[in-house]
C-alpha cells in the first residue's frame, strides 16, 4: 500500500504551482471531477483540490475532499515518476462512496506518463 501520510511538502499550496499546472498540464474530464496532471518539477508527487460552493454545502465538500486526499495518499506509489495532479470536483460528486471514488479517477491519473 502507499504510504501513512499527507504532508504539507506533497500538497498544491501556492497559486503560482496552480496557475502553472492549468497552463502545462493534461486536462481529462470525468463525470463527476475534472482532472489536471503533469509530471511533477518537485521530487514528490502532490495533489490539489478544488470544490466550489456549486459541488454543496462545507460538510458535503469536505467529505469529497477527504475521500480525495485518501485516495492520493493510498495510491501516490503508483505514480511512477512524480506528478502534480489538481481535481476540481464537480456538482453530483458528493454522493459517491469511496470506491466509486477510486473507479472514476484511477484510469485517468496514471496515464499520464504515457
Amino acid at each position: 500500500m502507499g504510504g501513512s501520510s499527507f504532508g504539507r511538502d506533497e500538497r498544491l499550496v501556492k497559486g503560482s504551482d496552480y496557475n502553472e499546472l492549468r497552463d502545462t498540464g493534461k486536462k481529462t474530464h470525468t463525470e463527476h471531477f475534472i482532472i489536471v496532471t503533469r509530471i511533477s518539477p518537485t521530487r514528490r508527487s502532490r495533489l490539489g483540490i478544488t470544490a466550489s460552493t456549486r459541488v454543496g454545502n462545507a460538510v458535503q465538500r469536505n467529505r469529497i475532499k477527504r475521500l480525495l486526499r485518501e485516495f492520493f495518499r493510498l495510491n501516490k506509489d503508483k505514480f511512477g515518476p512524480p506528478i502534480d495532479v489538481h481535481i476540481i470536483a464537480r456538482k453530483g460528486s458528493v454522493g459517491l462512496k469511496y470506491a466509486e471514488v477510486c473507479k472514476e479517477i484511477e484510469g485517468r491519473i496514471f496515464p499520464v506518463h504515457q
